[in-house]
């Protein structure tokens, strides 16, 4: 049996059963054991705020853009969804990686022993391009946002874009060559600032909040009331609000890494951090987007999307206070360039694993160091070439980021938890029903993109 908050409960008076389905004897020494695990230590900060630095990038600055084009259906829909999405599909993706055999394994391993070696495969390719997506976005995105920089807060010529975009590129790169604890640090040295940043600028667009958002609904030619636009624009809203609140990219190298220090406690330890980083992720995010959707209009958020920037390179553009324009602006960059570091974990994880399997099925070993050397030259090279040729930011989230986070992140880990013995326990659950359900919606947007070539 577990709680609905999704900790396991006591099966027997002596014995309680962990992530793993492994059933551990409770005694007083256990349980100070447990206690002293539970505590907070500095590398646990470190993780919360590398959470929520993955979750805070592109999704952020354009989900304004997409929930204010909604008008207030959009707004309301983002605020029903938001933290019940955040915490129980992560709390589900976590459980996931837990169920592995061994302390190491990631999920592209734990797929692999709960499926058999064929879904594995398919598994691991589709969480590669998943996170290559994210990841080829932000190239573009921070492309872009240094571009208007440039052009409209140093009032200078951009350099060409081929080799603005191959500078930012590289400089990425060569951060996450530096390893994992490398990332999360300056994941974590940058994510306070921001956090910051994002609420001082939410306030200080208070001011200029109107109520032209708050009775916006998509209308036709005529005027009236759109009502299959509004089904249209809700509809590619969600995978907007599936990506915002993901941080998926980084769970498995998360979990990997609480299964490492503290063993059979793992699963509880993963619940505290995540009860404390959730809220204030969501929290924190709401304020942002909502303010910034009432500081504008429904024809600003148009113009932005046809503009291809986000949120706060649009602000910054409008605002005319100059200080104001320069903190947005940096803000957005540093956004989107630690977002872009944490979701490089995944990216590695997932291509890493794809090179792994496919050379052990010839009997080929190939070593780490090698290994992360491939993968950083390819991923340069991708995402230099998106970042130069500068595709829509927005509609790669609609119809290819959302919709696969969405299979990741919601509809894997509940297949597990049916099928997989050791993730039962976590079955019948309302919040599972919730999960599902978005997963199905935001997977289906794919299929807009499909139609969308044919006609």
């Amino acid at each position: 049996m577990t709680s609905e908050e999704g900790q396991p409960q006591k099966q027997t008076d002596s014995a309680q059963v962990d992530a793993a389905g492994k059933e551990w004897t409770t005694n007083k020494d256990d349980k100070a054991d447990r206690a002293s695990a539970l505590k907070w230590h500095g590398q646990d900060v470190r993780w919360m705020l590398s959470l929520f630095g993955t979750a805070i990038g592109a999704g952020v600055l354009f989900l304004p853009i997409d929930a204010g084009g909604a008008g207030v259906v959009g707004i309301v829909l983002m605020l029903l969804m938001a933290y019940p999405l955040a915490y129980f599909a992560h709390r589900a993706m976590c459980r996931f990686v837990l169920s592995a055999r061994n302390p190491d394994d990631d999920i592209t391993d734990v797929v692999e022993q709960h499926f058999g070696f064929g879904f594995g495969m398919v598994f691991t390719v589709i969480y590669f391009v998943e996170v290559l997506v994210i990841l080829l976005m932000y190239s573009v995105s921070i492309t872009n946002t240094a571009e208007s920089f440039i052009v409209n807060q140093l009032h200078v010529p951009a350099p060409p874009r081929w080799l603005l975009s191959l500078v930012l590129v590289a400089v990425l790169i060569l951060i996450v060559a530096c390893g994992t604890r490398a990332v999360t640090r300056v994941m974590s040295w940058l994510t306070w600032p921001v956090i910051a940043v994002l609420v001082i600028f939410a306030l200080y667009l208070i001011p200029r909040w109107n109520p032209s958002m708050l009775t916006s609904i998509p209308r036709n030619a005529a005027g009236s009331f759109d009502f299959g636009t509004l089904l249209l624009d809700l509809w590619l809203l969600v995978p907007v609000i599936v990506l915002t609140f993901d941080h998926s990219a980084i769970v498995s190298s998360f979990s990997v890494n609480v299964r490492r220090r503290y063993g059979k406690y793992s699963d509880d330890k993963i619940g505290r951090i995540l009860k404390v980083g959730e809220p204030m992720m969501v929290t924190v995010v709401l304020f942002f987007v909502l303010s910034s959707d009432l500081a504008l209009t429904p024809g600003d958020l148009a113009q932005a999307k046809a503009q291809n920037v986000s949120i706060l390179s649009y602000l910054a553009n409008m605002l005319g206070t100059p200080a104001i324009s320069w903190i947005a602006s940096i803000t957005a960059f540093v956004c989107i360039f630690k977002a872009f570091l944490g979701h490089y974990l995944g990216v590695e994880e997932g291509l890493g694993g794809i090179i792994r399997k496919v050379a052990h099925a010839k009997g080929v070993v190939v070593e780490r160091k090698k290994l992360n050397v491939i993968v950083s030259v390819l991923m340069f090279f991708a995402c230099w070439f998106v970042a130069w040729a500068n595709p829509s930011a927005i509609g790669m989230i609609e119809t290819m980021a959302g919709p696969l986070i969405a299979f990741i992140l919601l509809l894997l880990p509940m297949y597990g938890v049916h099928k997989v013995p050791a993730l039962r326990q976590y079955s019948r659950k309302i919040s599972n029903v919730f999960i599902v359900v978005v997963g199905v919606i935001a997977v289906s947007a794919i299929l807009y993109n499909i139609v969308g070539l044919f006609l």
